[in-house]
C-alpha cells in the first residue's frame, strides 16, 4: 500500500533570484534520496511548492517502508579465513560476529558461507536478506542530506531560542512532515515535525493553519492561508493578470523579473499604475530599466514600441479600495523617474566628444593600460577594418572615438546596462551623423547568443574591432579561458566575430584581421602574440556555432577541417557538403578520398606533374580520362561559387575511381610509376577537396 508524503519547511523571507531554483532543488533531492532507498514506486511524482516563506514537497506513492533486500556481502578470502588445518581463523570470526550483528542473527556458521571466486582469489560469501527500513528512519536522513545539498547562494548563521545555532538559507521557523494524516517524526535544524504552517502575513484567515493530511496541503493553504503554494501556479497566475490588465497595450515581461516577482509574492494582485507624461522626454530605456531594476514595475509600450506612462504592479495585498496601494507605488517611483530626468539633461550640457580624454582616467587592465589607450586601439582597428571594406573609414573612425565616451556620463554612471544605448541618444543631441550615432550603441551587440547584429556598416565594424581588440589583448596577457571559467566573456567574443564575418558575408580574412589586431599591441610588455591559438579557438567556436545550426558533425568536420581564412561563403560550403552527401556515391567517393589522403601523408613529396606515357593500366587511364573530362565543370562550377554543383560533378568519378583502386597497384615497385600514380591521386585529391575535405564524410 502507498501513501502521499508531504514535507514543509517554513523560513523567514527566502532570496527572491534563488526561490525557483531552491524549490525546485528540494523536491528533487528528497524525491531521489526515498528513491535510492527504495521508498518510491515506478509511478511516484514529486510536487514542488516555493513561495516567500516556504519550501516544500508532496510524494504520492510512498511506502511506509522500504522492501526488505537481499544482500550478498564479501567476507574473507579463504587463506585469511582459514587456517592451514581449514579451522575458521581469528579474523573471520570476527568478521561472522559483526555480520549476525547486521543481519539481526545471533550468530553465523561456516557452512553457511558461499565459496566462490571474487575475479582474484577465493573467497567466502554470505548472503542474507536485509529487512526494510521504516520510512521515518530513512527520511530522517534524506532531509538531513538534502538540507546540506541545496544550492543555496550564501549560507546564514543563526541562534534559535533554545540555544542551537543553525545554519540554512535564512531562519527555519516550521518543520511539517505528513505521511496522508499521520506526522512522520522528524528533526532538522533544531526543529520537530508536526501539522501546522503559517498562511499569508495580512491576509490568513487564522494565526496558524492546521493540515489534516498530506493531501489538503495545497488548499488550507490557497482557501485558508490565502497562499498560492506552487510556484508556477503563482507565475502563470501573474503572467494572465498581466496581459489581462496591459489590454491593447505591449508588455514589457522579462523572464527574469517575472521570476523575481513571483518569488516576492503569495496572493499575486496585478494594479495598474501612473506616472507623469512629462518623464517621457527622457530616453524610454531609463524610464524601464529604473522601473525593471529598482522597483519590479512591468512598463508598457504601444503596439510601435514607445512608452506609454501607464505601468502595471504585482501586489501580495488583495483589497477592495487599492487606491493607497496604488497612490504608494506612484509616489515610489517618482523620485526614481525624477533621477533619470536629470541625469539626462545634464549630460546633454556636454558633447561626448569632450569626455573621451577622461578614458585616460579610467583603468581598463592594469596590463593593458586605461581606456583611452583601448579606444586608440580600437580606433586604429576600425579604420584598417573600413579600409579592408573599402568602407567610409572617416564614420568608422569618428563612431570608433565616440564608442566609450557614454561611460563618464551620469545615466551610464548609474544605470551600466545603459552603455551604448545613451551613447546614442547623445551622439544624436551632438548632431553627430546618424549612422555614427547608430555605431555607438550596435557595437557591443551581439551581446548574447540570438542577440541581433549590428544593423550598419560602421557599427559592424566598430564591434568586430571593439571584440577582437578584447579577445586579442585579454588572451595576450594570458587571461584565456580555461573549462567554465571565462570572466572576460571570450567565447561570447569570439562567437559575435564569427557570426558577423558569416551573417553579413564580410570578405575579411579571420588572420589578417588578428595581425592587424595584434600589431595594436606592439610595445607592450605584457604581451605575446595569441594568433595561432586563437586561429584554433575561432574554428572550435566556428564547429559548435555549425552544429547548433542543425549541421551534423561530419559535415562540420569535412569544412572547418580545411581551416577557412574567409567565412562568407561557408554556410554555401556546408549546403553543399549536406547534399553531396545525400547523393548514392558520396559514401564510395568520401571513403577513396580518405584513402587518398592517408595514401599521400605517408608520401609527402609525392609530385603534382602526370606523365601520360606512364599510365600504363587501363584503370588509371580511364581515371586520368574522366578527370580530365570533369575538370572543366568542376572548376567552372567552383568559380561561380556553385559549390553544390562542384561536388555533385565529382559524383561522375566514382565508378573511375573504385576501379582505379581494384586493378592498379600504387606503390608500384617501379618509382616512375609510383611517383605517377602518386601525381595521379595528389591531382585527384585537389579536385575533391576544394569545396570541403570530403573525406570526412567516411564513417
Amino acid at each position: 500500500m502507498t501513501h502521499t508524503l508531504l514535507l514543509e519547511l517554513f523560513t523567514e523571507e527566502l532570496p527572491p533570484k534563488a526561490l525557483s531554483r531552491l524549490g525546485d532543488s528540494f523536491a528533487h533531492l528528497i524525491r531521489e534520496g526515498l528513491a535510492s532507498r527504495g521508498f518510491l514506486d515506478t509511478a511516484t511524482t514529486a510536487t514542488a511548492y516555493a513561495t516567500p516563506r516556504r519550501l516544500a514537497v508532496k510524494l504520492n506513492s510512498v511506502l511506509s517502508a522500504s522492501p526488505d533486500k537481499a544482500i550478498r556481502e564479501k567476507v574473507l578470502p579463504v587463506n585469511v579465513a582459514l587456517d592451514q588445518d581449514g579451522q575458521p581463523t581469528a579474523p573471520l570470526q570476527k568478521k561472522l560476529a559483526a555480520l549476525a550483528a547486521q543481519a539481526g542473527r545471533s550468530s553465523i556458521t561456516l557452512a553457511e558461507l558461499e565459496r566462490a571466486n571474487d575475479g582474484k582469489a577465493e573467497s567466502f560469501f554470505f548472503s542474507y536478506m536485509a529487512p526494510g527500513q521504516p520510512l521515518a528512519m530513512g527520511l530522517q536522513s534524506v532531509l538531513d542530506e538534502s538540507i546540506t545539498k541545496l544550492p543555496i547562494p550564501k549560507v546564514m548563521s543563526y541562534q534559535r531560542p533554545d540555544g542551537v545555532t543553525v545554519q540554512f538559507v535564512r531562519p527555519v521557523h516550521g518543520l511539517m512532515a505528513l505521511l496522508d494524516d499521520q506526522i512522520v517524526p522528524l528533526r532538522a535544524l533544531g526543529l520537530e515535525s508536526g501539522r501546522t504552517t503559517l498562511g499569508h502575513r495580512f491576509l490568513s484567515a487564522q494565526t496558524t493553519l492546521t493540515v489534516a493530511s498530506a493531501n489538503q496541503y495545497e488548499d488550507v493553504l490557497r482557501e485558508q492561508g490565502k497562499v498560492i503554494a506552487s510556484f508556477e501556479e503563482r507565475k502563470q497566475k501573474i503572467q494572465h493578470d498581466l496581459l489581462e490588465a496591459a489590454g491593447d497595450d505591449h508588455i514589457l515581461m522579462p523572464a527574469d523579473l517575472l521570476d523575481e516577482v513571483t518569488a516576492l509574492v503569495e496572493w499575486p494582485v496585478v494594479y495598474t499604475c501612473q506616472f507623469d507624461d512629462e518623464f517621457l522626454a527622457v530616453p524610454q530605456e531609463c524610464l524601464i530599466l529604473t522601473m525593471q531594476t529598482n522597483q519590479k514595475y512591468f512598463a508598457l509600450t504601444d503596439k510601435a514600441g514607445k512608452l506609454r506612462s501607464r505601468f502595471l504592479i504585482v501586489s501580495n495585498i488583495q483589497t477592495i479600495d487599492p487606491a493607497n496601494i496604488i497612490q504608494g507605488n506612484e509616489r515610489v517611483v517618482r523620485p526614481r523617474l525624477s533621477d533619470a530626468k536629470f541625469f539626462f539633461e545634464q549630460d546633454k550640457k556636454r558633447p561626448l566628444f569632450d569626455r573621451v580624454a577622461g578614458l585616460g582616467a579610467v583603468v581598463y587592465h592594469n596590463k593593458l593600460g586605461s581606456q583611452a589607450e583601448r579606444n586608440s586601439r580600437v580606433v586604429a582597428l576600425a579604420i584598417a577594418i573600413a579600409k579592408s571594406l573599402g568602407a567610409d573609414e572617416q564614420l568608422a573612425k569618428r563612431a570608433a572615438l565616440l564608442s566609450k565616451a557614454d561611460l563618464l556620463t551620469d545615466m551610464v554612471g548609474e544605470f551600466p546596462e545603459l552603455q551604448g544605448t545613451m551613447g546614442t541618444y547623445y551622439a544624436r543631441h551632438d548632431g553627430e551623423p546618424d549612422e555614427v550615432a547608430i555605431a555607438i550603441g550596435e557595437h557591443y551587440q551581439p551581446r548574447f547568443a540570438g542577440d541581433a547584429l549590428p544593423s550598419t556598416r560602421t557599427g559592424t565594424m566598430v564591434a568586430l574591432a571593439d571584440k577582437l581588440e578584447t579577445l586579442v589583448g585579454i588572451w595576450g596577457i594570458g587571461l584565456a579561458p580555461t573549462g567554465d571559467k571565462d570572466p572576460f566573456a571570450l567565447r561570447r567574443h569570439a562567437l559575435g566575430v564569427l557570426r558577423m564575418l558569416i551573417e553579413q558575408r564580410l570578405t575579411l580574412s579571420l588572420s589578417h584581421l588578428l595581425v592587424m589586431t595584434v600589431e595594436r599591441f606592439h610595445g607592450n610588455a605584457h604581451f605575446t602574440s595569441p594568433e595561432t591559438e586563437l586561429i584554433v579557438f575561432l574554428h572550435d567556436r566556428l564547429r559548435g556555432l555549425l552544429r547548433d545550426r542543425g549541421y551534423s558533425q561530419n559535415a562540420v568536420e569535412a569544412v572547418v577541417s580545411q581551416a577557412p581564412d574567409r567565412l562568407y561563403d561557408i554556410v554555401e560550403r556546408l549546403d553543399a557538403v549536406t547534399a553531396f552527401a545525400a547523393l548514392p556515391e558520396a559514401a564510395s567517393l568520401a571513403a577513396a578520398n580518405k584513402r587518398i589522403s592517408n595514401i599521400l601523408k605517408k608520401n609527402e613529396t609525392a609530385p603534382s606533374e602526370i606523365n601520360t606515357t606512364l599510365l600504363h593500366e587501363p584503370a588509371e587511364q580511364r581515371l586520368f580520362g574522366a578527370m580530365a573530362d570533369t575538370r572543366h565543370d568542376v572548376d567552372q562550377a567552383y568559380a561561380a561559387g556553385d559549390f553544390s554543383r562542384t561536388l555533385k560533378s565529382l559524383a561522375a568519378l566514382r565508378d573511375d575511381v573504385d576501379a582505379f583502386f581494384n586493378d592498379v597497384m600504387v606503390m608500384a615497385e617501379d618509382a616512375a610509376l609510383r611517383a605517377n600514380r602518386l601525381a595521379l591521386l595528389n591531382t585527384l585529391h585537389g579536385m575533391m577537396n576544394r569545396v570541403a575535405d570530403i573525406s570526412k564524410l567516411a564513417t
